[in-house]
């Protein structure tokens, strides 16, 4: 009896080591990466500071935790600014008010929001593992390696909202497999409240009456696959509320992306992949002083990170029609289908909306392809991991010389 009680509380702790392990990996791979690289002012940089996870878009997500939304001509402040929009409306609530009430705490703002980020990471090797199985295997095992070095995954610590947005997409996807609406819609929520691409969860979510909720007739397949999208498209209505009270604008977040950004609409895809490949991003941010050979062969990472973000979305898809025609009776479960719906809609969404200069960190949330990366075979396992953690290294150098925004 007590060798059995001991054997049963092992249990748990086991199914927690293997995500526990991969988070910390992940941090030490980073910091390491870090340690190799440069600020932008020619500076070492320092991994376990703040400072060194903050980027341009950072100063917005922590302003709108500590004093909410506001959106304004920018003549009227700054006299020789162009006369266009600021305002920090163009950035979604979801990972700000996470950040705000961990602040009640006593934690600074920023460091609010560096535990925020670590926290949801972890929560994503947690759920991942649990959608893998919780079993330790070559395939599983090779699978969460990749996830610790995943292409964009620099900004899984970055004071972003890039890993609770794709904890959320995790979430969607357990809750899609377990045929819990509840949950489903909840993560479909979260990752809509988080960023505009976590709003894919609402397409996906609606087409899950094709291959999810298997139990139920299909007028109750159809009416939880809509409303669990209706409560997704929620998240975008709160924040769109949330800046009209503090606007009196409902277009706010359109006023500004259009008047700022220049984004607006739908953009022709392989248009705006080629000027994504194209953007010169060292003739606008190049580190001063000596840079260290990391560095020095990181400055054009952002293209090989486009052809490596094109392979995984392609060898996912390719994993999912090869499992259905191999085997059509076992196919794809309502995980894998959700998974394989939702990494090629993060895929595309970035340049549907031109987002020319934050693909690369929104293409991060492809992570919750790798529920389709176990079964792969390994001779596509091994290759796929060492590509990735060559990249890894390249995207993250280029992130802490400060070439990246």
């Amino acid at each position: 009896m007590a060798q059995a009680s001991r054997a049963a509380g092992r249990g748990p702790r086991r199914r927690l080591l293997p995500p526990l392990v991969a988070w910390l990996v992940a941090n030490l791979l980073t910091w390491a990466v870090a340690a190799a690289s440069v600020a932008g002012d020619g500076s070492r940089v320092r991994y376990w500071s703040t400072g060194g996870r903050t980027r341009w878009d950072s100063a917005h997500y922590l302003s709108i935790a500590e004093t909410g939304y506001e959106m304004f001509r920018c003549r009227d402040r700054y006299p020789d600014f162009p006369d266009v929009v600021c305002g920090n409306v163009a950035w979604f609530p979801g990972y700000p008010m996470a950040v705000r009430a961990l602040s009640a705490t006593g934690l600074s703002y920023r460091l609010s929001a560096a535990v925020v980020t670590e926290a949801a990471l972890l929560g994503m090797f947690a759920v991942l593992w649990w959608l893998l199985g919780s079993r330790l295997t070559p395939a599983t095992g090779l699978t969460l390696a990749v996830a610790t070095v995943f292409p964009g995954g620099v900004y899984f610590h970055a004071l972003f909202p890039v890993s609770t947005a794709t904890l959320a997409l995790l979430v969607c996807v357990a809750g899609v497999r377990r045929g819990s609406w509840a949950v489903a819609a909840a993560g479909g929520f979260a990752s809509a409240a988080c960023h505009p691409v976590g709003a894919v969860a609402a397409g996906m979510l609606l087409l899950s009456a094709l291959f999810a909720w298997r139990g139920d007739t299909w007028p109750v397949r159809c009416a939880k696959a809509a409303s669990a999208a209706a409560v997704s498209g929620c998240g975008v209505l709160w924040a769109k509320w949330l800046m009209w009270q503090a606007t009196g604008r409902w277009d706010a977040y359109e006023t500004i992306q259009e008047s700022s950004y220049g984004q607006g609409g739908v953009h022709q895809p392989f248009d705006e992949m080629a000027a994504a490949y194209r953007f010169p991003f060292k003739d606008w941010y190049t580190p001063e002083g000596h840079l260290p050979w990391l560095v020095r062969h990181a400055l054009d990472a952002h293209r090989t990170q486009l052809w490596l973000d094109t392979a995984f979305v392609v060898l996912v898809l390719a994993t999912a029609v090869a499992l259905l025609v191999r085997d059509r009776r076992r196919g794809l479960d309502p995980g894998e289908w959700a998974a394989a719906v939702l990494t090629a809609a993060v895929f595309l969404v970035p340049f549907l909306a031109g987002a020319e200069m934050s693909w690369y960190r929104n293409h991060a949330q492809m992570f919750v392809g790798l529920l389709l990366v176990a079964r792969m075979p390994r001779w596509v396992q091994v290759p796929l991991l060492a590509c990735c953690a060559a990249q890894y290294a390249l995207l993250g150098a280029m992130f802490f010389a400060g070439v990246l925004v």
